[in-house]
């Protein structure tokens, strides 16, 4: 089975309900990596959408966050460093399911936060996958080379 996300798509959103399919390779990734997920279940994963900064959402999967977990229980109780990683894995993140027709409910705030429209832009990356509109993601990735080719 695989566990990383990889390759990307781009899927149409269902506006009125806030619905969008996931891509099947990045269903199956999320049924793997889901410890308590069985047949007949809903696959579970996270969604982080950080501060007002980010322009895309994160998800993760279970297994990538139960990581994450372990790192955050290593970290020093009341240190600064754990409180910010504690409110951005914790405070800005939102529990998400796959519904059995393979869609997922991003909500209407998460929505508007990356400005979402008719069109999603879903991109792999390792353990995680993003969710961008596609607008955003092109500029962004259009000045991200552009940078790193000026270098």
């Amino acid at each position: 089975m695989a566990h990383r996300f990889r390759g990307n798509s781009t899927q149409k959103m269902d506006l009125a309900k806030g619905q969008v399919s996931v891509p099947s390779t990045f269903r199956r990734v999320i049924e793997a990596c889901d410890p308590d997920w069985v047949e007949g279940r809903k696959p579970q994963f996270v969604i982080v959408y950080g501060d007002h900064r980010r322009d895309y959402l994160e998800c993760f999967t279970m297994t990538a966050m139960n990581e994450i977990d372990e790192l955050v229980d290593a970290m020093e109780r009341g240190s600064i460093e754990r409180e910010m990683v504690e409110e951005l894995y914790y405070g800005q993140s939102h529990p998400a399911e796959v519904q059995p027709d393979g869609r997922i409910v991003v909500p209407k705030p998460l929505r508007e936060k990356i400005a979402l429209g008719e069109q999603v832009f879903f991109i792999g990356a390792g353990d995680r996958f993003h969710i961008w509109n596609p607008a955003t993601y092109a500029a962004k990735k259009a000045a991200r080379t552009r940078d790193w080719l000026d270098r």
